[in-house]
């Protein structure tokens, strides 16, 4: 079992997860993310539509409690960088910020734009392998999230009964293997809809 942020989000069986995106204009951005087969919300992500804060995202449980914060490193050196990183930060039991997961963001030029992004898990309660990388693009909805061992541990792809029709990239299914803390991975794809300008960025 990976868990990352708590044991509640990994399920025995795979599970398919189905991700809509939120209009600014009528719900300040963000998205939804429902169990494909119950259609139950799971979780809700509110960007700087709802939060008012560039650079920062807050992924809630279907009853809105949050599950993490998320936001992207400041300060002079990390502005000169090549590679700026988001962290994300879960809350104890005493409500105190914890440092689970930083994603290092791609660089805007076209050369290294469909670079492997990478992930490394910070928590000290995660045994397992601590590095994770994504592979393919976001802005298609074709990527995965690979571990230390080259096993896909979850996949972005379009929704069916678009993908013949017309692509559709508001709404898109994102598939989790077993044991895969599913917040930590809506999480990562937080990340992702807000780097490439989505429904979590102003």
């Amino acid at each position: 079992m990976a868990v990352v942020v708590s044991k509640v989000f990994c399920s025995n069986s795979e599970v398919v997860l189905v991700v809509r995106s939120r209009p600014h204009v009528v719900n300040g951005g963000g998205f939804i993310v429902t169990n494909n087969c119950t259609q139950n919300v799971v979780f809700k992500v509110d960007g700087c539509g709802i939060l008012g804060k560039k650079d920062q995202v807050i992924l809630r449980d279907s009853d809105g409690h949050d599950l993490l914060l998320i936001r992207k490193k400041g300060g002079v050196i990390e502005a000169l960088s090549m590679q700026k990183k988001w962290k994300g930060y879960s809350k104890d039991f005493e409500g105190s910020e914890k440092l689970v997961f930083c994603l290092k963001e791609p660089n805007n030029s076209c050369f290294f734009k469909k670079m492997p992004i990478k992930i490394s898990i910070e928590s000290n309660d995660y045994k397992n392998h601590k590095n994770f990388q994504i592979a393919g693009y976001f802005p298609d909805r074709a990527c995965s999230i690979i571990d230390s061992n080259g096993n896909v541990v979850a996949k972005v792809g379009a929704r069916k009964e678009f993908q013949q029709v017309m692509p559709n990239k508001d709404v898109y299914t994102l598939t989790i293997k077993a044991g895969i803390d599913q917040a930590f991975v809506v999480g990562v794809i937080a990340i992702l809809d807000y780097i490439y300008e989505g429904s979590t960025r102003c």
